[in-house]
């Protein structure tokens, strides 16, 4: 009998012991905790910051990233929340003040989606396709900040899964070792995939698939890479961040950040995630009950998340952030779809 109590005695420690160690291993702080709808926030929310020039109108968006020199680049839909049959430059690239500087891209795209700012200043894009087809679509563009066309990636208006092919593009990031990584999908008739490239295109390598397991993507929305060279990925329909080694090995999964439609990493290892389709619509698209649309911001090496910025119109369908940057001052940039808008957030 004393036996077996010394056996349990032993058992509860080394279980004991193994949670305080895993406790305090980066990433698992808090892995299941729910998404806080409440915490404090210390920004002031800029209205009307894009200045574009009499007679247009910014159209819908989820990209905005900050260039090295701390300008700030965009797009927008054309004005609507589509550039087929558009006359206008999608591509926008604006100060600290919002104004407008140059634009580029007439008649290149359908729908923008992903948008990437290299450490070169070189601006990435991608492309959706469209049903019908158009010939256009399906692809990942490199530009030159003039607009001069430096690479593409993807066959155009041709959706496939191979080492050539792309089906929505959802977002693209280029690692410090100039690697280039795509988040290939966009829904379940797509692709739910990371891609990774060498600098000059070349076919590396493939991870992912449709689904809620472990390792499985569902909806791969947005990237982004923090100091260790981890590879944050939003799995946005099943409501999680994950987090792979360069080699597609995942390393982790959060969800106290919400429903993440975009992601941004600082200098600092800040991060920043932005929800903008969590609702209560009983198993429906963008099914997460109880949870605030808004900004939640954290670390990315521990998880804890610090700060909440509410999304200022929650009911009803898509009304704030879908695509989110940070510039070295702190000032954080949402790209919105819904309202047709960005919206600076300046700290206090």
């Amino acid at each position: 009998m004393q036996s077996l109590l010394r056996n349990d005695t032993a058992v509860m420690l080394a279980t004991i012991v193994l949670a305080a160690a895993l406790s305090s291993v980066p990433g698992h702080a808090q892995v299941g905790v729910p998404p806080p709808n409440n915490l404090p926030h210390a920004f002031i929310t800029v209205l009307n910051w894009p200045k574009l020039p009499d007679g247009r109108r910014f159209g819908s968006t989820a990209g905005v990233d900050v260039a090295p020199d701390g300008s700030i680049w965009a797009y927008d839909r054309c004005g609507a929340n589509s550039c087929v049959e558009s006359d206008l430059d999608p591509i926008l690239h604006l100060d600290a003040s919002g104004r407008l500087l140059d634009s580029f891209g007439a008649g290149r795209f359908n729908f923008p989606h992903g948008f990437h700012i290299d450490p070169d200043g070189n601006v990435w894009v991608t492309d959706h396709g469209v049903e019908p087809g158009n010939g256009k679509g399906h692809q990942v563009f490199k530009f030159s900040p003039r607009g001069r066309e430096l690479m593409t990636l993807g066959q155009a208006g041709v959706p496939g899964g191979g080492q050539d092919t792309f089906n929505q593009p959802s977002d693209v990031l280029v690692a410090p070792s100039g690697d280039i990584f795509v988040a290939d999908g966009h829904g379940p008739s797509t692709n739910a995939r990371i891609v990774r490239f060498a600098a000059d295109g070349t076919f590396i390598a493939s991870w992912g698939h449709h689904g809620a397991g472990p390792d499985a993507l569902e909806g791969p929305h947005s990237l982004a890479m923090d100091s260790q060279g981890r590879l944050f990925v939003a799995d946005r329909t099943n409501n999680r961040i994950q987090i792979f080694d360069q080699e597609g090995a995942l390393l982790d999964s959060w969800t106290q950040f919400g429903r993440p439609s975009g992601l941004a990493i600082d200098q600092h290892d800040v991060l920043y995630v932005a929800d903008s389709e969590s609702r209560d619509n009983e198993g429906g698209y963008g099914h997460h009950p109880n949870v605030r649309r808004g900004i939640r911001i954290g670390s990315a090496i521990d998880g804890t998340v610090t700060a909440f910025i509410p999304d200022p119109a929650e009911r009803g369908g898509t009304s704030g952030a879908e695509g989110v940057a940070v510039d070295a001052d702190g000032n954080i940039y949402g790209a919105e779809v819904g309202p047709r808008d960005v919206k600076k957030y300046i700290p206090r």
